[in-house]
């Protein structure tokens, strides 16, 4: 099914440090409402293309998890800042030039003009939500403390001087579900005043009985 969306309805700006669990929680929020509902954009997908592109290296690789893309980090880190000071918007602008479902979920917000960007373009619908675990709970997960990295204002551009929207605690005795719970249902909202512009009539809530002829399918 083709969705034409002219701007989105809901904008969900996902930051948080490394190793917190943001790839994780959006990744659930995507399953939840589904597809056709959501999509994930990572502001780092189209930094490391570029990058990968303008020094020849394995884009795949980068992307990957393992120690190629730990190899070039510091470096990307700083060539990223000097492409931002130039176009605080120009990542953005390529993470979201796709993007056509009614809810985008913006999974790496690393700095203040990320967030500055998407409060910008869509004052409205812009929501912010930081995800948080204990240093403890992060190096289980696999994180060590790296210089150049984990104090560069990728990591802590977003440590202070913003209000969120929502805080997710991703520990293991906080479950997500309740904490997710008011977003998801500000997500199926935002998903019902989208309903006039559906293509395909047969769509609905799940669980919600409506006589309107037009429905989203949004899984809670």
């Amino acid at each position: 099914m083709e969705i034409q969306v002219s701007e989105p309805r809901l904008v969900l700006v996902f930051s948080g440090k490394r190793k917190s669990g943001k790839d994780y929680v959006t990744d659930l929020i995507l399953e939840r409402l589904g597809p056709e509902v959501c999509c994930i954009l990572r502001l780092s997908g189209p930094l490391k293309q570029q990058y990968a592109k303008e020094h020849g290296l394995d884009l795949a690789q980068l992307l990957g998890p393992g120690p190629y893309k730990e190899r070039y980090r510091t470096d990307m880190i700083r060539w990223g800042e000097v492409r931002r000071r130039q176009d605080p918007g120009f990542f953005c602008r390529l993470a979201t030039k796709d993007a056509r479902q009614p809810v985008w979920v913006v999974s790496d917000a690393r700095r203040l003009s990320d967030l500055q960007w998407f409060w910008s373009e869509f004052p409205r619908q812009t929501l912010s939500i930081r995800v948080e675990c204990s240093e403890k709970t992060r190096e289980q997960r696999g994180w060590s403390f790296t210089t150049g990295v984990d104090d560069a204002e990728s990591e802590c551009g977003l440590d202070s001087g913003v209000t969120f929207d929502w805080t997710i605690t991703n520990e293991a005795d906080a479950p997500l579900d309740e904490q997710l719970q008011p977003i998801l249902t500000r997500a199926k909202e935002a998903a019902q005043s989208h309903q006039p512009q559906l293509k395909h009539p047969q769509l609905k809530l799940r669980g919600t009985s409506s006589e309107a002829s037009t429905h989203w399918e949004v899984y809670i």
